[in-house]
């Protein structure tokens, strides 16, 4: 079956007397092309790591299964975590020649990763790959990252491929000094490294979305790169650095950390050789977690 054809997509649809909802950010790939790229990607990564491991994939919203038929292919085990119960049926049909397959009908942001990936997976190595919809792309990712260590620090994840939209794979892959680099550029560079693999057109799905998309992956560490002394002040010190972006740090940070004088965060920052006007776009996660055990220092004290 032709999971890509927009005339066996009509009628799956219509046979199960369902259709696509904007209220899960739903669109169907149907260029049969374009999702045996992306589990390529997923799976050369993966394998990469841990060429002589059972595999397996998590992936977010199968729709009617185009992509998870192609990682199935891949990996030696896929489950597939649909919110839409509508769909649930219909991947059975879709995806009955496979029986690496576990399909899921629960929300994804509601789902403790970490019990989920040992119920289904156990000690195996494990990546996520997915069409993400474009209205729960931040959430879904920082719900990765956050929960993607064990409490050792070792990483559970091996990688992250997702299809986003262009302008914020722009933001998710920047690198500081780029005028895309944000909050969750620097907390995705605490957990890894993103890669911007290739461009998906508008042409290539049903219905047609209005902007083009992007598929990106994030390389996670195995364990952490960049030591902080506490997790939780890093991240409220990169919220702070970006919640007014066109004012400089020490304006910005100030709106957050009412605990600590202006002047003070003024000297913490140069005491650190930044320049005084220096903005966040400007520090690497290296820089932030610097900057972070210095305000825990400070507050603290």
């Amino acid at each position: 079956m032709n999971l890509c054809n927009v005339n066996v997509v009509k009628r799956l649809m219509s046979k199960y007397q369902t259709g696509t909802k904007k209220s899960f950010g739903q669109n169907f790939l149907i260029n049969p092309q374009v999702p045996s790229d992306i589990a390529y990607e997923s799976y050369s990564y993966h394998k990469s790591k841990f060429p002589h491991c059972q595999s397996g994939v998590i992936e977010i919203g199968p729709g009617i299964g185009s992509l998870t038929n192609e990682l199935c292919c891949e990996y030696d085990k896929v489950v597939a975590v649909e919110i839409d119960k509508t769909l649930i049926p219909i991947l059975a049909e879709t995806l009955s020649e496979h029986e690496n397959i576990t399909v899921v009908n629960e929300d994804f942001l509601k789902i403790d990763l970490g019990e989920f990936i040992n119920e289904h997976f156990g000690s195996s190595s494990v990546s996520v790959c997915a069409n993400l919809p474009y209205y729960i792309t931040t959430p879904i990712i920082m719900k990765l990252l956050e929960q993607a260590r064990k409490e050792n620090g070792q990483s559970r994840l091996t990688s992250i491929t997702v299809m986003v939209q262009r302008e914020v794979a722009a933001r998710l892959c920047a690198s500081e000094k780029d005028g895309d680099y944000g909050a969750i550029t620097a907390s995705i560079n605490y957990y890894g490294h993103a890669v911007k693999l290739f461009d998906v057109s508008p042409d290539n799905f049903l219905p047609a979305p209005k902007v083009t998309s992007s598929v990106i992956r994030i390389e996670l560490y195995d364990e952490p790169v960049y030591k902080t002394k506490s997790e939780k002040m890093l991240f409220r010190v990169i919220e702070g650095a970006f919640a007014q972006r066109r004012k400089t740090m020490v304006n910005s940070l100030s709106s957050v950390f009412s605990e600590i004088p202006k002047s003070r965060i003024g000297e913490i920052i140069t005491g650190l050789g930044f320049d005084i006007n220096i903005r966040g776009e400007r520090l690497s996660i290296k820089d932030f977690c610097a900057l972070a055990d210095a305000f825990c220092e400070e507050i603290n004290h």
